[in-house]
């Protein structure tokens, strides 16, 4: 088990929520923009205290311009155990040449054959992180 604990639920701390965010390369932002939400499916790179994912021009990217404010989630399910850890926070597609340099060497790859130009960084404004013991419903 990943994490021990006797109650059904752990609320896991930032330092725990981040171990998982590094060793997970997958998850969900949810962007909303002109009344309408949308959630994507990613992949990222978690690195000094901030996501990074690469996008295509396209709703994804036209959305963080209009509004920064995002919901990302990502988690992980086994036979016994589960966890999820959601960050709500900043988004921004990096601009300049030095930042777009560093993120390159950081060796995000895209996980579909296709162009992915521009780089998305979002800076975690509340990070909530929770581990599940799997059971069934107890007897009232």
């Amino acid at each position: 088990m990943m994490f021990q604990h006797d109650e059904p639920v752990l609320e896991l701390t930032d330092e725990q929520s981040w171990k998982l965010l590094e060793n997970t390369k997958h998850g969900r932002i949810v962007l909303t923009a002109a009344g309408e939400t949308d959630i994507f499916p990613i992949n990222y790179l978690a690195h000094d205290g901030r996501l990074l994912m690469r996008s295509a021009p396209g709703t994804k990217l036209a959305e963080v311009t209009i509004n920064e404010n995002v919901v990302f989630e990502t988690d992980g399910i086994a036979s016994d155990e589960a966890w999820s850890v959601v960050i709500k926070g900043t988004a921004r597609v990096l601009q300049s040449g030095d930042e777009i340099e560093a993120a390159e060497k950081l060796g995000l790859k895209s996980w579909i054959p296709t162009l992915k130009d521009f780089y998305i960084e979002l800076k975690p404004v509340q990070l909530s992180g929770r581990h599940f013991i799997l059971g069934d419903q107890p007897e009232r």
